[in-house]
């Protein structure tokens, strides 16, 4: 493999044409940062191309198997995603909703390509860069029709209201203390481009976390603001999202807004809730002592919404592998509810479709040891073979929570994807 470095002019174009070019291979995974301040980022932008050699789940041991996959290739970029169902291994958990997009549980790759970006200076890893770079520049991006027609709801509105209402009882019972409740939207013989879908989604909401990733007919394109786990030499790092409150209309409802946020009981309430639930899942991995809340109830501000976002650290024990260290956590405490493993069986229970990839996690192990996963939110997830295009919205549910806030809540989480496509939701 040889490494060249690139100047471009200009760098939106690019990488649009750089996108378009890896769609002709079976895999591509595009993390794009969006220039978010961060001090654990290792980069601008990343895309990774083509497949030397894949791992995809069968149903059994995916973590143990994808750690001997990443033992075998040490050295190099090896991205991937887990499903949310991969719960199902760890805890003795089951899912009966149909895998409508027929994602795998878990697929990870190790690139033939590599691009990383940094301003606009390009370096490509490839046997002949130069090569790869002339075919991104000759290459043409023309975006197509955006998706005509309205997503439907998986879950109507009385039916919300109804799960609503069992998981607070069982809030009351004491089963659990707070749980997040999700539902799908969808579209069905739908044909869209991916790349364009991508582009758009990310201007219209530029989120620090944002991925677009290729495995044959599946898609997940992510704008997602939330870390799941990194490591950074022996330190994990988890920053876990809870507390949410829409933009305002003007700079000065702006700051009112972040201002209530930062004060609101029940949204403190709910992240203090999830930083416990991490900072319990974090000890599992933890030298004795080291687990830390570095920063608390941060307010992060995206282009819909204002959020709390609170950073949990630890130093992770020496013996335990990467894949441990990730099964001990998985999935997030944000999507789940506390405590955990409860607050999932009530999930299948009362929610009535499979998450999938949605509540997961895709990301990447780095040559040098690190590694970084997101939280699978704000996300499409499409199947080009099948037609099917899905996403799904959720929120905490306390004693205290309301049902119509927390529902609008759940439409507002929903209003970016769908101004991608200039729809609207049918009733």
């Amino acid at each position: 493999m040889a490494t060249a470095s690139f100047e471009i002019e200009d760098l939106q174009e690019f990488c649009a044409k750089a996108l378009t070019w890896a769609n002709q291979f079976q895999a591509f995974a595009y993390f794009n940062s969006n220039h978010f301040e961060d001090i654990y980022a290792k980069f601008d932008t990343v895309l990774a191309v083509e497949a030397l050699t894949s791992f995809t789940a069968d149903g059994h041991n995916t973590f143990e198997k994808i750690e001997q996959f990443k033992a075998g290739h040490l050295n190099y970029w090896i991205p991937g995603f887990f499903s949310y169902d991969l719960k199902n291994e760890i805890e003795s958990l089951s899912t009966t909703f149909p895998n409508r997009l027929s994602f795998p549980e878990a697929f990870f790759f190790v690139p033939k390509y590599l691009l990383t970006f940094r301003g606009n200076t390009i370096n490509i890893e490839a046997e002949n860069p130069t090569q790869i770079f002339q075919s991104i520049s000759n290459t043409a991006y023309s975006p197509s029709e955006r998706l005509v027609g309205k997503f439907k709801k998986r879950m109507s509105e009385e039916a919300y209201h109804q799960a609503f209402a069992h998981m607070q009882r069982h809030i009351q019972l004491g089963d659990i203390y707070e749980v997040n409740l999700c539902q799908e939207f969808f579209a069905e013989q739908i044909n869209i481009d991916p790349i364009h879908t991508y582009l758009r989604l990310n201007t219209l909401s530029p989120t620090p976390f944002s991925v677009l990733f290729k495995q044959k007919d599946n898609y997940i394109i992510s704008a997602t603001p939330e870390r799941f786990l990194a490591k950074r030499s022996d330190k994990i790092i988890s920053q876990p999202i809870k507390g949410t409150v829409k933009r305002g209309q003007n700079n000065q409802e702006d700051l009112l807004l972040k201002e209530e946020l930062r004060h609101n009981p029940k949204e403190i309430s709910e992240n203090l809730m999830i930083v416990d639930l991490v900072r319990n899942d974090l000890t599992r991995s933890a030298i004795h002592g080291t687990v830390k809340v570095e920063r608390q109830l941060e307010v992060q501000t995206f282009q819909q919404v204002h959020q709390l976002v609170s950073t949990v650290t630890c130093q992770k024990k020496q013996f335990l592998s990467d894949l441990q260290v990730i099964k001990n956590t998985f999935p997030a405490g944000s999507m789940t509810g506390a405590p955990k493993i409860s607050a999932m069986e009530l999930c299948e229970k009362y929610e009535n479709s499979r998450r999938g990839i949605y509540s997961g996690s895709v990301g990447y192990f780095a040559p040098d040891g690190d590694f970084d996963f997101n939280v699978i939110i704000r996300s499409l997830l499409y199947n080009q073979s099948k037609g099917y295009l899905s996403f799904h919205t959720g929120g905490a549910i306390t004693l205290a929570s309301n049902v119509e806030k927390e529902y609008a809540e759940c439409l507002l989480k929903a209003e970016a994807i769908l101004k991608v496509f200039n729809t609207t939701l049918e009733d």
